[in-house]
């Protein structure tokens, strides 16, 4: 199995001014194909930031970040964006659905985009709810969705291209806590598949479903921690 994510001293800045304001210091990490990771810290505390870099929504500072051993910082634009399109899926905690689309359209948007013909597309988004147990809402607006249901939908979309990485950002931070551990109980079933998923919380309980955790405490990563020994 080879390496999906790889940060090397990876430092993230920002700017106030002339006020340099550091928010990721040299953090070091590696994410595995088949990997199932937590990286749990409070709030301001860098975990977003990371996330944003390893999704290649923006750039570091400084250092190396690989992405199925390709140097993101020489990437255009367009070869970023094609990275994200074939390589990551992303779950994120508003869940991001068009409102006017259906669960299929909703979920069938990264196959357009790539530019997968019309049959295709909808077989694919089919097959994709299917796997998240929703083929009996795939005409349902937003609107017409419980919370867990739509980020359900959110999961299939972001599997629907077949990505390396599944990143997820606070994925049960606006569910209740029966759809939260739905959805935690669907991520450990498609990480025991072969999806190599990747996830920030706050939550510690929530973390602890991952079989790996790694704690973010003002932009310093700490050592892996193995949940299924501790």
């Amino acid at each position: 199995m080879g390496k999906i994510v790889e940060c090397r001293n990876v430092c993230k800045s920002y700017f106030q001014g002339k006020l340099e304001v550091p928010a990721l210091k040299n953090i070091n990490f590696e994410v595995e194909e088949g990997d199932y990771t937590a990286i749990i810290g409070p709030s301001g505390s860098g975990k977003s930031t990371l996330m944003n870099l390893i999704g290649c929504l923006d750039k570091a500072t400084s250092g190396s970040l690989l992405i199925d051993g390709r140097e993101v910082d020489s990437l255009t634009e367009n070869e970023l964006a094609d990275l994200r399109l074939e390589k990551i899926g992303f779950v994120f905690q508003n869940f991001q659905l068009l409102s006017g689309q259906t669960a299929l359209e909703n979920v069938e948007l990264p196959l357009t985009y790539a530019g997968i013909p019309r049959k295709q597309r909808a077989e694919r988004a089919k097959e994709a709810l299917a796997r998240v147990a929703l083929s009996d809402r795939m005409d349902f607006l937003p609107n017409q969705l419980s919370g867990g249901q739509k980020q359900r939908v959110a999961i299939a979309r972001a599997l629907v291209n077949h990505p390396r990485i599944l990143l997820a950002d606070e994925p049960t931070g606006a569910l209740d806590s029966k759809s939260g551990a739905q959805v935690m109980d669907l991520f450990e079933e498609l990480n025991a598949e072969g999806v190599t998923v990747l996830m920030i919380t706050h939550d510690n309980g929530i973390a602890h479903r991952a079989r790996r955790m790694v704690e973010i405490r003002d932009g310093e990563l700490g050592h892996p921690e193995d949940n299924r020994t501790s």
